[in-house]
């Protein structure tokens, strides 16, 4: 009997493991309270989301592609390149984003890249050399 509770226990610690891990791994990829405000507010969320195409890239794909700096996503928010994603409706430029908003949302898509290492100020990540 004290076996099987034993067993019971460390089957239970491994479910609750692997569901905390899952839960972790999913809420990493929402945007903070204030990030999704900003893509609703920018209508960032009819043509992107962060895991699924809808009409252009997921904000995971577009981070896995390349490892985008945040001035550089800036930069591609008021200026698509069309040429960096073939098969996709070209993006218009969305000049009426704020440079503050448009930081904002491009700090929290480098999370989302490799390492989902974090931006301040407009800045990449700091990754140390291994």
């Amino acid at each position: 009997m004290k076996k099987l509770f034993a067993f019971s226990g460390i089957l239970g610690g491994l479910l609750l493991g692997t569901a905390l891990t899952v839960s972790a791994q999913t809420t990493a990829k929402v945007p903070p309270p204030e990030v999704q405000a900003l893509l609703q507010k920018h209508t960032c969320l009819v043509c992107h989301n962060v895991d699924k195409k809808v009409i252009g890239p997921s904000y995971l794909e577009v981070m896995a592609k390349k490892k985008y700096k945040p001035q550089q996503i800036v930069d591609l928010i008021y200026k698509p390149v069309p040429a960096n994603w073939p098969g996709y409706p070209a993006m218009a430029p969305m000049t009426a984003v704020p440079k503050e908003d448009a930081m904002k949302i491009a700090n929290w898509m480098v999370t989302l890249g490799p390492g989902g290492g974090k931006a301040a100020a407009g800045k990449a990540p700091v990754r140390k050399k291994s």
